[in-house]
């Protein structure tokens, strides 16, 4: 255990969790609190389904990590591309992607608005309504779209990183998953990929979407992300705690290292606050920010959380499949606060 982390701390994560699987919001989960320094704790309640018996979750269990997917792909991505010259925070997206004619509402969004979700594009992503109704490559359809809001104030919008994930593959010449690929290996994160992935017993399955029909199980549990064969910008991407735990290690210490040109510097110019979330949250470049800035942290539809205070170099995530049990997000919400508090208080 890390010397940063106090025993107490520990015992009322490990209730909180225990508590989550008890009451029904999960199968079981992997919490792991830990800093640049010292061991991580690594907190583990319940099974990882009941397809797999009573084998318990591990360090080692494969998640869909879904919207995690954002600061865990395409937000690192997005730093290095900045810092190679291939995209600019102030330009509009449709400059980063295949030439289009004509009006592109949606286009004219900038990449910096596109990560603080302040691009006033439209909120609502359904690309199934796209399927057999043109010709036109998904980019276009995007960037045609009317805009829902002035730009500026603050909406979580999923189709922004869409367009930033094809972006990223365009200015590169390479599709976004190799990308990610190379960026996870260079940080150690062996197991981090873009589904689909095999069913095997280390992959939690997530929602059983028909009664009587198999379990979404390796698939990317994202309507969007299954539509792009499961590589895209705002999630698809499957990781295990392990891995998640190499990464915040990687940004911590990049960031205390004063790491000026690599993800280091890009972590520390993404918790400038772009947009008021609510009275005590704002959002930063992809990340929300809380606790005046000290904390900055993002979720998953699934389950999952990734929360990183940078001053004092410690992290604390949370990996489950609370979708398996139907809606995870009030029903895991106890344990998130916790969470937040308890990385807060350091």
């Amino acid at each position: 255990m890390t010397a940063d982390v106090t025993r107490d701390d520990l015992a009322r994560l490990q209730d909180s969790l225990t508590s989550t699987v008890a009451d029904g919001a999960a199968p079981g989960g992997v919490l792991v609190y830990g800093s640049t320094t010292g061991t991580p704790a690594v907190l583990t309640a319940g099974i990882i389904a009941a397809e797999l018996g009573e084998t318990a979750p591990d360090e080692d269990t494969l998640y869909d990590i879904a919207s995690l997917t954002k600061v865990v792909a395409t937000w690192p991505l997005v730093g290095r591309a900045l810092a190679a010259g291939f995209l600019d925070l102030d330009q509009p997206v449709r400059n980063y992607l295949p030439p289009m004619s004509g009006e592109t509402p949606s286009g004219q969004a900038t990449v910096r608005q596109l990560l603080a979700h302040t691009s006033g594009l439209r909120a609502s992503t359904r690309l199934d309504l796209y399927r057999g109704s043109t010709a036109e490559p998904l980019h276009e359809l995007l960037c045609r779209e009317p805009l829902e809001d002035v730009p500026g104030s603050h909406r979580y919008i999923n189709r922004g990183y869409i367009l930033l994930g094809l972006a990223l593959a365009h200015v590169h010449g390479r599709p976004l998953d190799v990308l990610a690929s190379e960026l996870w290996n260079g940080l150690g994160m062996q197991e981090s990929q873009y589904g689909p992935v095999g069913r095997r017993p280390q992959v939690a399955p997530t929602e059983q979407r028909i009664p009587g029909a198999p379990r979404i199980w390796g698939a990317p549990h994202d309507d969007n992300a299954a539509l792009m064969g499961g590589v895209a910008g705002h999630a698809g991407v499957f990781a295990t705690a392990r891995d998640l735990a190499a990464y915040a290690t990687a940004l911590l210490t990049a960031y205390q290292d004063g790491d000026a040109l690599g993800l280091g510097a890009w972590l520390r110019n993404s918790l400038a606050p772009q947009a008021v979330i609510e009275p005590g949250l704002d959002r930063g470049l992809s990340w929300i920010l809380a606790a005046d800035g000290h904390v900055m942290y993002h979720h998953g539809f699934t389950g999952t959380s990734l929360y990183l205070a940078p001053e004092s170099g410690r992290y604390l995530l949370i990996l489950t499949n609370a979708v398996y049990n139907g809606q995870a997000r009030t029903r895991i919400a106890p344990l998130r606060a916790l969470a937040l508090k308890t990385l807060s208080a350091t």
